[in-house]
């Protein structure tokens, strides 16, 4: 800054001084009180260039120093969801673990890789063992299938799955085994229940190719409109075959809170337990989703 003074004070004239000034002003903080001071200067012209010198040399070195108001911050007790909540950022990694993921293995987690396969097993337990699939057979007369309980199910599945997207690579490591637990189930129930394994394996290629329609419809719901998240609904869930638009508001309604209800669970607790509980189809009263209790983990033995 110094220098600029120097530099300027050499070669600028008198008008080239104004200028100069003139920029300077615009620029600061204080320009009502530097201006009167400038104006006053230059109708002084009889005491020299030297005044004239000093009042722009004053001025930039206070530009220098000047420093920025204090910023308030604004704090909010809004509940965020997955539409609006902050995405956490990438995960900072070495060379040497991006080496070896490229080449498919997975680098150093988090967690112990064990403690996480099993924490998945549960979230997809949790899946399957506390929904009421009779509640939503009879709300929205789906058939008593095992194609309408897997439509239930990857609802559900796909839910935790957004969850656990949140919590970086050791969450995307774990949704790895929550889709793997679920294919291994379904084939387990459709040989339970006596289907014969040319049909099974076609009927599971189907399941496969909309499970994954299905997530991309789902995504670009929860994180548009209730409107895309309806159709989404419409399309996966009911098949095309829904008339009621007050099943779909449930629904959309169902999934809006189910996924704040995750993310009020710490990502912590979701990779080392894995238990998730959900919301009711149908809340008994109006009354705002409350923090659900923190899950316990035993690792005794891992």
């Amino acid at each position: 800054m110094a220098a600029l003074v120097r530099v300027v004070t050499h070669r600028a004239g008198v008008p080239q001084w104004i200028a100069l000034c003139s920029g300077l002003i615009q620029t600061t903080l204080a320009q009502q009180q530097w201006g009167r001071m400038l104006h006053g200067t230059l109708q002084r012209r009889k005491n020299g260039q030297s005044q004239l010198t000093q009042v722009c040399c004053g001025l930039i070195q206070t530009i220098g120093t000047v420093k920025q108001p204090n910023r308030t911050l604004h704090h909010t007790n809004k509940v965020f969801t997955a539409k609006d909540s902050p995405q956490p950022s990438e995960e900072k990694v070495g060379a040497f673990t991006k080496i070896i993921e490229a080449m498919g293995f997975t680098g150093p987690l988090k967690y112990n890789k064990w403690k996480i396969k099993i924490a998945a097993l549960r979230m997809y337990t949790c899946c399957v063992e506390k929904t009421d699939y009779e509640e939503f057979f009879n709300k929205f007369q789906m058939p008593d299938t095992l194609n309408s309980w897997f439509l239930v199910a990857q609802l559900h599945v796909w839910m935790c799955l957004v969850r656990m997207k949140q919590e970086g690579r050791t969450g995307k490591y774990m949704c790895r085994y929550i889709v793997h637990s679920m294919w291994e189930d379904v084939e387990q129930r459709g040989k339970v229940m006596g289907i014969d394994s040319v049909a099974l394996k076609t009927s599971m290629r189907s399941m496969t190719e909309n499970f994954y329609a299905a997530i991309f419809g789902y995504d670009e719901g929860i994180l548009s409109d209730d409107h895309v998240l309806a159709a989404a609904i419409w399309r996966n869930l009911f098949n095309k075959h829904c008339e009621d638009p007050r099943q779909l508001e449930i629904m959309v309604e169902y999934i809006r809170k189910q996924v704040q209800h995750l993310d009020a669970i710490p990502g912590e607790d979701l990779l080392l337990s894995g238990e998730v509980t959900w919301r009711p189809l149908v809340e008994t009263n109006a009354q705002s989703i409350v923090k659900p209790a923190l899950p316990t983990y035993n690792d005794e033995g891992l």
